[in-house]
């Protein structure tokens, strides 16, 4: 992915939106938009010219934007990228106004306006209190026996996979990409990665602590005394640790030999028999299975032991404690403001709840994405710029051709395949081709709670139906309106959502030099992703399969090592520094990606005549527009979160990065050897 969002799976996060979960009466002076505001691709005003170029040429390029956008007080971190996706909610903000008020409103209108309405009508669930999950929490109160708690999990992931303990649901197959199979995976963590529960720094131990008083606190909101609240959570803490120490890291997990484990049913059993999994997948929708893959087999075990060895009531506290949790973003005020506290006020430093309307939009986005997709599509992307970016895409694809065909550390046997890869790519740009039936899913306008555990029933049904079927290769991981991109290695395309299709990510106005830059930049970034560390395992059909040869592969191993020993050396806040055994893939990507775009705007302005704009040559715009993306800033506690967690290096890195590897830039500028831009051993994968 180009920018620092992850996908989410069906939790808390997706509950209440990305952005946060709680809300806000504070008055704003927000307004829902009927149009989007337009922010060039380059901007002279987000320069700081007192900043040689060649010395740090994030700050001469981002310097002016970091001085002029603050962090909001709602936001953890704040970004060009942050900043679009804002917009782009504040636009949806008027279109479900609109929708929620109309008279003769169309299906998708009428869903996404009462789900909005529903989540908006903070009285009313406020006069609910607890009463959503009272039942649920009183049932898990008396569960008898160990047997019944083991039973009960079946239950409890048809809801909220991963929250309870692992993870289960369709996945494709590394074997054979066109089939889905089952995959059972990790899961069970109220933190956000398992290093918060096993390192021993000071931050750390606080961390904990503030984890366990949260724990503490969303038991007693829910009726527990602080005496047994207490007890409780530091029970919870002590599984949760369990199931820490038997997880892979970030790092193991970028290697997907590490998480392929096919066997069947019965061999899972026989190698984890505390659950009866013949009856836990016929519960989930999948009766009858052959075949599974088991992610993490150790985790699994621990599973097991857990299950097995804990008390009883141990077991059941952690269930009450991650069902509460994990419906708090949509129950009453104490709850969501409990949880905002934590996860987002302590653990990510944001200042204030955003604005409810806020935390609406990204509901409705995430719930129903592809409903409220068309209605944003349909206002703000055009066929033009689709064709200009379907055409961009094919000529940055013909720009990785001849970089493969010309590789000297390469083999021709190795080249041929990675032609037959490149060549197999699927490039979705803007939107589905087919949109999402919603029709199945009831949308009440006074029944928030009631809504979200609709829609989680709906798309958790929807995900197992696949079992078994081949796989709908036309399908989208992110919804339109998001500001983002990926690479789907087992699908072998590249998506571009209309949402980061948007100026001043692709402006229209401008010449083609930054919009190169920019996006151009994201597409063979995504491009690249498919012969990175973990995408270059997977073959044209996005089977789990070594192309390479054994020289091969250590070639580019050695190139990909010339990048991590460098970034390893920036410094993301205090003494940490970027894990770059973790970025790598994403660091990669950001260098091949704009060498790419580059060598496409070269070949295809080669028959013009550029000229200077704004006292800036073509290629100073191209390189200006390639960093202007990547302008923030940062709360740092956010930093510290994403130094564990994300793949993605900061911004100051990707752009620094990148730039001082790329001799075209010190051309470009005029920098001179021995300066911080220009690496005097530079690297080059692509």
């Amino acid at each position: 992915m180009r920018c620092v969002f992850k996908r989410v799976a069906l939790s808390a996060a997706v509950l209440a939106g990305c952005v946060s979960s709680g809300w806000s009466q504070q008055k704003t002076e927000a307004q829902p938009l009927t149009a989007m505001p337009y922010s060039p691709s380059l901007d002279l005003t987000n320069l700081d010219r007192s900043v040689d170029p060649c010395v740090d040429f994030y700050k001469f390029t981002c310097g002016g934007w970091q001085k002029n956008n603050p962090i909001p007080a709602d936001q953890s971190g704040w970004s060009v990228y942050a900043k679009l996706g804002d917009e782009n909610t504040q636009f949806l903000w008027g279109i479900l106004k609109e929708d929620a008020a109309m008279k003769n409103r169309t299906p998708v209108q009428q869903k996404v306006g009462d789900f909005f309405n529903a989540c908006m009508d903070t009285a009313a669930i406020n006069k609910r209190g607890d009463a959503p999950i009272a039942s649920g929490m009183a049932r898990l109160a008396a569960l008898p026996d160990r047997a019944s708690v083991i039973a009960a999990l079946a239950r409890l992931q048809h809801l909220s996979s991963g929250a309870y303990f692992f993870n289960s649901g369709p996945d494709q197959d590394p074997d054979d990409s066109s089939k889905i199979l089952v995959g059972v995976n990790a899961g069970g963590l109220g933190l956000p990665d398992r290093d918060y529960y096993l390192k021993t720094d000071p931050k750390s131990v606080e961390t904990r602590a503030k984890y366990v008083a949260y724990v503490a606190q969303m038991l007693t909101l829910s009726g527990e005394t602080s005496e047994k609240a207490a007890s409780d959570a530091a029970a919870i803490l002590k599984i949760e640790t369990a199931l820490a120490k038997a997880s892979l890291t970030n790092v193991e997990l970028r290697d997907p030999y590490k998480t392929f484990h096919k066997m069947t049913v019965a061999q899972l059993s026989a190698a984890d028999p505390v659950v009866d999994w013949a009856r836990y997948f016929e519960i989930q929708g999948a009766p009858g299975l052959a075949t599974i893959n088991v992610a993490q087999p150790e985790f699994m075990k621990a599973v097991d032991a857990e299950l097995t060895n804990e008390p009883v009531d141990a077991l059941k506290a952690y269930l009450r404690f991650h069902l509460v949790t994990n419906a708090a973003p949509a129950l009453s005020e104490p709850f969501a403001t409990a949880d905002f506290d934590f996860y987002r006020r302590y653990l990510r430093g944001a200042k204030e709840q955003p604005p409810r309307w806020k935390t609406c939009v990204h509901g409705v986005d995430n719930h129903l994405g592809e409903a409220l997709g068309q209605e944003f599509v349909a206002r703000t992307f055009t066929a033009d710029t689709k064709a200009k970016t379907v055409l961009m895409t094919g000529q940055i694809e013909d720009a990785m051709q001849v970089e493969i065909e010309h590789l000297d550390w390469m083999s021709d046997a190795t080249k041929k395949e990675a032609l037959r890869k490149l060549h197999a790519v699927r490039n979705k740009v803007g939107y589905p081709d087919h949109w999402r039936d919603y029709s199945a899913l009831t949308v009440k306008p006074d029944d928030y709670f009631g809504d979200v555990e609709r829609a989680l029933q709906f798309e958790r049904a929807r995900q197992w139906a696949k079992v078994g079927k081949p796989v709908d290769r036309d399908e989208w991981g992110m919804t339109p309106p998001t500001v983002n991109a990926y690479f789907n290695p087992q699908m072998n395309d590249i998506n571009f959502p209309a949402g980061v299709l948007q100026p001043p990510l692709y402006d229209p106005k401008l010449d083609d030099a930054p919009n190169y830059g920019n996006t151009g930049a994201t597409i063979g970034h995504e491009l690249t992703h498919g012969f990175d560390d973990e995408g270059r395992q997977f073959d044209d059909k996005g089977n789990l399969k070594d192309w390479w040869t054994k020289d091969d592969a250590k070639n580019f191993e050695d190139r990909i090592n010339c990048v991590r020993d460098e970034y390893a050396g920036f410094v993301v806040v205090d003494d940490i520094h970027i894990n770059s055994k973790l970025t790598s893939g994403e660091d990669v990507a950001d260098l091949g990606g704009t060498l790419l775009a580059y060598m496409a705007w070269k070949k295809a302005t080669e028959t013009e005549k550029l000229k200077p704009v704004d006292g800036f040559t073509p290629d100073q715009r191209f390189f200006v527009g390639m960093a202007q993306w990547a302008c923030e800033n940062a709360r740092p506690e956010n930093q510290r979160v994403q130094a564990l967690t994300d793949p993605h290096s900061p911004g100051f890195a990707r752009i620094n990065g990148v730039v001082s590897n790329m001799p075209e830039f010190a051309n470009a500028f005029s920098c001179k050897a021995g300066q911080p831009m220009v690496r005097a051993k530079a690297c080059k994968v692509w």
